[in-house]
């Protein structure tokens, strides 16, 4: 059975959760123990999504015992009879076709430090590479150059994968995934003719009070200068915005700020585009085999 391993942004769970529930194949879906990690479990449900939750020291052992072969849960004098046979190939059958998916959703509070972000990525990376058979950086660029850590992670033996547009370039943050991309993100702000926008995901507009709260460089989330240099809030909507609780957080933050709202149809074709190649990848390789 194959896994993929996810570190995730906090801010973009709502997508890591939308992928999910709309994946049609059979998975297996196991969470790292941390704060983070209990409201995405709650979004889960809501998508009827169940997931296992497990301290990360022990996600390894629980996948060497999910992908024990059949006929090691059947002892051999059994398997002569058919009635067990069909169970030990039916068993088979079902590992060949369910992949693990481990998540690990990292804390907001790392984008504050762009260096720690990037020392927390690569220190998961190297911790889930004991059991992964690919790994998914579910993170835009946010400043920092990605693509580094393949050159870095390139002796571990597990390809990564990443949040990428059409042209094949990793997004730039969380807008340029909302948006469908870079390029589309690109025009958007330049239709704005010099218009200082800020652009809100249900994630951001759930979260900027918490965010205003973090240790580091506060302007993105300072009163006067926000009303000194932003005029509007750009509102994004698709599959993943709808309900009463997003409208009210986008209209509490444009009164706080004194903005403007409008609003554009967003995307999450990058997100699922992302996740499925991801899959796809690990599943048309023979699995790693993993040390014991």
């Amino acid at each position: 059975m194959s896994v993929l391993s996810i570190i995730a942004c906090e801010m973009l769970e709502d997508e890591l959760v939308y992928v999910l529930s709309k994946d049609q194949n059979a998975v297996r879906l196991i969470l790292v123990e941390n704060r983070q990690c209990f409201r995405f479990v709650r979004k889960l449900k809501s998508g009827n999504c169940q997931a296992r939750i497990f301290p990360p020291e022990r996600i390894s052992f629980f996948i060497k015992q999910m992908n024990r072969p059949a006929s090691m849960k059947i002892p051999n004098f059994l398997l002569k009879f058919p009635f067990f046979g069909k169970i030990h190939e039916n068993m088979k059958e079902k590992n060949r076709e369910t992949i693990t998916v481990v998540v690990n959703i990292l804390k907001l509070g790392l984008h504050a430090d762009c260096d720690l972000l990037k020392s927390e990525i690569y220190r998961n990376m190297k911790e889930m590479v004991e059991f992964s058979d690919g790994i998914l950086i579910f993170y835009g660029n946010c400043g920092r150059p990605l693509r580094e850590l393949e050159a870095e992670f390139k002796d571990f033996n597990c390809p990564l994968y990443f949040l990428e547009d059409e042209k094949g370039n990793i997004v730039d943050d969380c807008i340029s995934i909302a948006l469908g991309g870079n390029d589309n993100y690109a025009e958007v702000m330049q239709s704005g003719n010099g218009t200082g926008m800020i652009y809100l995901t249900p994630m951001w507009a759930s979260s900027w009070k918490e965010m205003r709260m973090e240790p580091g460089d506060t302007s993105d989330f300072n009163v006067s200068f926000l009303k000194r240099h932003y005029r509007k809030v750009v509102k994004i909507s698709n599959e993943i915005s709808m309900g009463s609780e997003f409208d009210k957080n986008v209209l509490n933050y444009a009164r706080t700020f004194d903005m403007s709202i409008i609003e554009m149809k967003g995307s999450m074709e990058i997100a699922m585009k992302s996740y499925m190649n991801a899959r796809n990848g690990i599943c048309k390789k023979d699995p790693i085999q993993k040390s014991s």
